[in-house]
């Protein structure tokens, strides 16, 4: 009898700590926690204490009224669907959304339950419905970063031998850590590059390296490399596409020429700046002999030199599109052709692109042509 009373309140002991346990939990009824998170959650703090927290767990994740996400990390039961993967969004106001592939609409992440996720990260997510509400989920696991690298300014903690890098953009909603064997020299103040190594799940800030020293805030060279680098701007082609490109056939041949139209004696100007360096676009006029005009509009024709498949479509096709700051630009092509076989230069004759229209004197297009020139 004193055994089965002993059993009973052992029983009734863990209802009750399951009771104080579902409070917790429900407050934030989406957020994940681990073991010990509940027991402070609850004031359970010595050995004896947390033991029963984790037999209580036991029992509620057994009557599916909490629900173990991962190992040894539970959640409320808030009928959980499924885990997806897929790729983030933040909002302005720390909310973001996931997009699935073959889902229609995108999940909701409240701020509290992207764990450490950052803009554009693959992430692995828990979804659940709230009654009466859209799906909604949370960051389990971010399965690849879409970005380790940032630009900030490294502020040295004196007499501790360690230091801080805050972010020029707040994509991360807290400061990176960097140990004393991670500064590589880099002074307090200075603009630097940092790649971010590791995110403990109880660390409040990441852990990065410094991996390059831009130089002091305002300079303007050093403003200049922080977009560069912030934006992962490639300011040199690679080696092999430098060759590549340099082994082009740079003459006009006769073959080629019996393939294009002729407009070299055709009135032909470009519409770019005098200290342009590239001239990629020009318009011609002629007026024909039926009293209309000929109009030509020409650009380079690029795809003359690069073809589908070689590297340097595929270096072009992963810049985009040419980048231009104050005082430099960031060219999709090797300058061979971005300034050169591909720039519409005066007396020079180069390869075109052409739309040629001819127009009347009310300004009607009657007749139009498109091709190679």
């Amino acid at each position: 009898m004193k055994k089965k009373n002993k059993s009973q309140k052992q029983q009734y002991k863990l209802e009750s700590i399951g009771r104080l346990i579902l409070r917790f939990m429900n407050k934030k009824n989406s957020k994940i926690y681990n073991y010990k998170q509940i027991a402070d959650g609850i004031d359970y703090k010595n050995p004896r204490q947390r033991e029963l927290v984790i037999q209580t767990l036991h029992k509620l994740r057994a009557q599916d009224k909490i629900k173990e996400v991962e190992k040894g990390k539970y959640m409320v039961n808030l009928q959980i669907k499924e885990t997806l993967t897929g790729t983030i969004d933040f909002a302005l106001n720390g909310n973001a959304y996931v997009s699935v592939e073959g889902l229609d609409e995108d999940i909701f992440i409240h701020q509290k339950n992207v764990k450490d996720a950052l803009q554009g990260d693959k992430v692995l997510i828990i979804t659940y419905n709230f009654k009466g509400r859209k799906l909604e989920g949370s960051v389990l696991e971010v399965l690849e970063r879409a970005k380790d690298s940032f630009v900030g300014t490294f502020e040295y903690v004196k007499y501790k031998d360690f230091g801080f890098v805050i972010c020029d953009k707040k994509v991360i909603n807290t400061d990176i850590f960097i140990p004393k064997s991670k500064i590589h020299g880099a002074k307090d103040g200075d603009k630097v590059v940092v790649k971010m190594l590791q995110w403990d799940i109880n660390s409040k800030n990441p852990e990065g390296e410094i991996i390059k020293v831009l130089g002091k805030p305002g300079e303007h060279e050093t403003e200049i490399h922080s977009i560069l680098a912030e934006y992962e701007l490639p300011y040199h082609f690679p080696e092999e596409v430098e060759d590549f490109a340099n082994k082009i056939n740079r003459e006009i041949t006769p073959e080629e020429l019996k393939k294009r139209r002729d407009m070299r004696e055709v009135l032909t100007f470009t519409i770019d700046p005098k200290d342009a360096k590239d001239f990629d676009d020009a318009l011609s006029l002629k007026k024909l002999d039926n009293g209309n005009w000929e109009i030509g509009v020409h650009i380079a024709d690029v795809s003359h030199y690069v073809q589908p498949g070689t590297l340097l479509d595929e270096e072009a096709y992963s810049r985009a599109t040419s980048v231009y700051l104050v005082d430099r630009v960031v060219p999709m092509l090797p300058e061979i052709l971005s300034n050169d076989l591909c720039s519409l230069k005066p007396e020079v004759d180069r390869y075109a692109f052409s739309a040629v229209f001819e127009m009347n004197d009310r300004a009607e297009i009657v007749k139009q042509w498109f091709g190679r020139t």
